[in-house]
């Protein structure tokens, strides 16, 4: 198998790990309610597991649709994705009683790779907010190139400096890893499309990440 094959490979498999990772908790979670919904015969103690399974469902089913917009093919085989397809994904998966999506994204379609390194950039920046805050995205496209951000501000605030080098293209590719598969796809979409990635901050201040890529 060529080697830049073998390395797709690779990181699909760790994407499909990081994808299973992040489904365990809701999936176990629903598990449990059921398991207690068999043994239970209070009235409300049977309210509170339905609510349970309510609940880890609708997490289980928002992750589902993110990743298969982030990672997978969602969206057809074109070359742009309505970016409002990504908002409703993004809101499901960040928004939360401690985060805030701020979108600032036209209408208009963008090019598939500009959607799939925005969804991961707001996924690491998700992570990043160690206590929650306020995600800020942007997108613009202009002739010949599409240019988007992400900000991230709360009050702590810690980028993995693992992940960090992936972003940058600094990262041992024998170091890949599920926890760092989603910044080392960024950074291969944003070279493979004639662009870079730039990080600023992260460390207990305001994380800025942008991306740009040249335009078919």
């Amino acid at each position: 198998m060529p080697e830049a094959q073998e390395d797709q490979v690779d990181l699909a498999a760790l994407l499909c790990s990081r994808l299973c990772h992040d489904l365990l908790s809701p999936v176990g979670a629903m598990n449990n309610g059921l398991e207690l919904l068999a043994d239970e015969t209070d009235p409300m103690m049977r309210e509170r597991c339905i609510d349970l399974l309510g609940d880890s469902a609708a997490a289980a089913a928002n992750k589902l649709k993110f990743f298969r917009l982030a990672f997978g093919a969602a969206g057809g085989f074109g070359p742009t994705v309505d970016p409002t397809d990504a908002k409703a994904v993004a809101t499901a998966l960040v928004e939360d009683a401690r985060t805030e999506l701020a979108w600032e994204v036209p209408e208009g379609p963008l090019p598939k790779a500009a959607v799939k390194i925005l969804l991961n950039l707001i996924l690491i920046a998700r992570e990043a907010l160690v206590r929650g805050g306020t995600l800020f995205v942007g997108a613009e496209s202009r002739t010949g190139e599409t240019e988007m951000v992400v900000r991230a501000d709360g009050p702590k605030l810690v980028l993995d400096e693992q992940v960090r080098k992936a972003l940058a293209g600094d990262l041992d590719p024998a170091q890949i890893d599920s926890r760092t598969a989603a910044a080392h796809m960024v950074e291969r979409l944003a070279k493979r499309g004639g662009g870079m990635v730039q990080i600023a901050g992260g460390r207990d201040e305001p994380l800025l990440m942008g991306a740009l890529i040249k335009s078919n």
